[in-house]
């Protein structure tokens, strides 16, 4: 009996159900999809002929689906040998960045989820390309695991700040961090998962109902709705103040900390009144607010100087929440916060 599904492009990005329905087409027991989502995901080979366990004929079957959607086309790696910058290939030719930083045991990976960025905040690299298309759930996931596999240390942690806003994306995000935080799988911590979006304030309520697990950080940049409409004209259609309310109510629903990135630029968003703003704005959310002097990309924004961030931070001495400042690495090689952007292929 021939019970036939249509075959996925790749194996990457399927979750065991799918797994399960693509091995009965193949006339094999439901147990196999199991011992193929461990080969896959939790020992992460790639060569059908090792994955043992599977019967020949099974894998026979199976090597007409390619397992990778992605490819690998090139590699920079910045001057400090700390952050590698990942160029892939997707199967139509369209093309994506990852990034891989290195800080002590620190092991992290930015992963992009769209082609481009519909969202053109007008200090970021990826949004002058515009958006091109969204990542599939293996799309996204693929960087995860063919950086792994070129790492020599274990990945321990992932950002989902790369090219894309994954709130435009969403299902496929939330897809791709499950399969990350699936215990037969990856079995990546939750804690070890952050996903990042520039204030779609409909998507953050739905990641708040829906209980999950991983961090959220949102890309603030700002201080004021005038400010931020200026830098981020989403802010049109998502207003400022219902960004800090439902952000605020995020923490409340989840009971837990949310991080506001908060990217400084040179007589725009980085004077000390600025700083004071923040403290009362954010001042009664639980949060933690994350500092990034601005990464250049040739246009209009300068990076403050360090006195300028310095008086800034002096003034955040006084928030009743934790302040981190993020030098963001691998500028020389464009793999800072806001430097990615491809040709389309």
């Amino acid at each position: 009996m021939n019970n036939s599904i249509d075959q996925p492009e790749s194996l990457i990005g399927s979750t065991l159900k799918e797994l399960e329905s693509l091995v009965f087409s193949l006339n094999a027991e439901k147990f196999r999809a199991l011992q193929l989502f461990d080969w896959l995901y939790s020992k992460q080979i790639d060569n059908y002929d090792k994955m043992s366990n599977l019967p020949i004929l099974l894998r026979e079957k199976l090597s007409n689906i390619p397992i990778h959607p992605l490819t690998l086309i090139n590699k920079n790696t910045s001057n400090s040998k700390r952050t590698q910058k990942y160029l892939f290939s997707l199967k139509n030719g369209n093309l994506i960045e990852s990034v891989l930083m290195v800080e002590g045991k620190r092991i992290t990976v930015c992963l992009s989820t769209q082609v481009g960025c519909a969202v053109d905040c007008d200090f970021c690299a990826t949004a002058k390309m515009g958006f091109v298309q969204n990542l599939s759930v293996g799309e996204i996931l693929d960087q995860f695991l063919q950086l792994q596999k070129i790492s020599n240390q274990r990945i321990t942690n992932v950002v989902f700040m790369g090219m894309g806003e994954p709130f435009l994306n969403y299902n496929n995000s939330i897809g791709a961090a499950n399969l990350l935080h699936n215990p037969k799988g990856i079995n990546m911590g939750a804690w070890r998962i952050t996903i990042s979006t520039s204030g779609i304030t409909k998507k953050i309520s739905q990641f708040s109902k829906e209980g999950h697990p991983y961090k959220l950080a949102v890309s603030l940049n700002a201080s004021n709705e005038k400010q931020r409409v200026k830098i981020m004209p989403i802010t049109k259609a998502y207003p400022y103040l219902d960004l800090i309310n439902i952000s605020r109510k995020y923490t409340i629903t989840s009971r837990k900390k949310i991080t506001f990135e908060y990217v400084m630029l040179l007589n725009v968003n980085d004077d000390s009144k600025d700083a004071l703003a923040l403290i009362e704005l954010l001042g009664s959310i639980n949060c933690k607010l994350n500092i990034i002097p601005y990464n250049e990309i040739d246009d209009i924004y300068k990076r403050p100087n360090n006195k300028r961030v310095d008086n800034f931070l002096k003034v955040l001495d006084n928030a009743p929440f934790p302040v981190t400042v993020r030098w963001s690495k691998g500028q020389d090689i464009d793999a800072g916060c806001g430097q990615l952007a491809t040709k389309p292929g």
